[in-house]
């Protein structure tokens, strides 16, 4: 048993239709048939999306995926219409609000990894494989892959884990050509992103995107290479062999995870609200990480 610990009431807002309560973000559709994004400043962690917020946690994810849209678009258009705000909407939707292209999704998480981590390192110590990929001996939590790898996972229902899958799964869900496509541009967006993390300081571990298709065009959606949906390391810190320091949201997860808590994972128990210390040493990480990649101050 996971999901929201106390699921919230989407705001009412006159011309727009409320389509999804997610995660992280609110789904509208307006007149035109768009899509309006809202991301807000909610937090989840082990299935869990928790009682707490991080302040401006929803603006940096927006205003970082706006910029790294921008760093892409040579190499793949984006969903984002206009940042504009839709008439009626609150104040607090600004810089959090992205009015977007309605798509066919992909129902595929496309996961690029360079280094060894996470669910991969799991698989990989099991089977030497992560997604059915082969992998050389001696590898260990932290380390560099050979050659970026594209590793697919099934999205799963919110309060539920995204399940690895082996390309040729993607290939029956989706068609070979379109597995191909996936592959080929995650594995290339991820690329671009790897170096220029590597630019600032930074190791893009991992990422994932998520894609939907407008006609012939595939078409990057979604949030793109924030710290909710990547592992961003200080490349002067990186030494494999343990786990890295992370611009993410592990100040949370070790809370939680300590007696301070009073919370057993394991039970079916929701997580309790986190203390201001933990709130705010986490929306530092974020910010940090915006600063970092965009050389901009928040």
């Amino acid at each position: 048993m996971s999901g929201f610990v106390e699921k919230p009431e989407p705001l009412e807002v006159p011309g727009l239709v409320h389509l999804h309560t997610g995660k992280v973000r609110e789904l509208y559709q307006n007149e035109a048939g768009e899509l309006v994004m809202v991301a807000s400043d909610r937090l989840s962690a082990y299935d869990w999306v928790l009682p707490s917020e991080i302040p401006d946690k929803g603006r940096v994810l927006t205003q970082l995926s706006l910029w790294w849209f921008d760093q892409l678009a040579d190499l793949v258009p984006n969903h984002v219409l206009s940042t504009d705000l839709p008439a009626g909407a609150p104040a607090d939707w600004a810089g959090r609000t992205l009015v977007c292209k309605s798509l066919e999704m992909v129902p595929v998480e496309c996961v690029a990894r360079g280094y060894l981590t996470g669910s991969g390192l799991l698989e990989y110590d099991e089977s030497r494989t992560v997604c059915g990929l082969a992998l050389p001996e001696g590898l260990v939590d932290g380390s560099e892959l050979p050659a970026p790898i594209f590793t697919p996972a099934a999205k799963a229902a919110v309060g539920e884990h995204d399940e690895n899958v082996s390309y040729e799964e993607v290939a029956r869900q989706v068609g070979a050509e379109t597995a191909a496509q996936l592959r080929q541009t995650t594995l290339a967006v991820y690329g671009r992103a790897l170096d220029v993390a590597r630019e600032r300081g930074l190791i893009l571990a991992d990422t994932k995107f998520e894609f939907g298709f407008e006609g012939e065009r595939l078409i990057l959606a979604d949030e793109v290479l924030t710290p909710d949906s990547s592992r961003f390391w200080p490349a002067d810190l990186w030494e494999p062999g343990h786990a890295q320091p992370s611009y993410d949201k592990q100040f949370v997860r070790n809370w939680l995870t300590s007696p301070a808590s009073g919370w057993d994972r394991k039970s079916e128990q929701p997580p309790p609200a986190l203390p201001q210390d933990v709130v705010d040493a986490t929306r530092a990480k974020y910010i940090e990480a915006y600063e970092r990649l965009t050389g901009t101050a928040w």
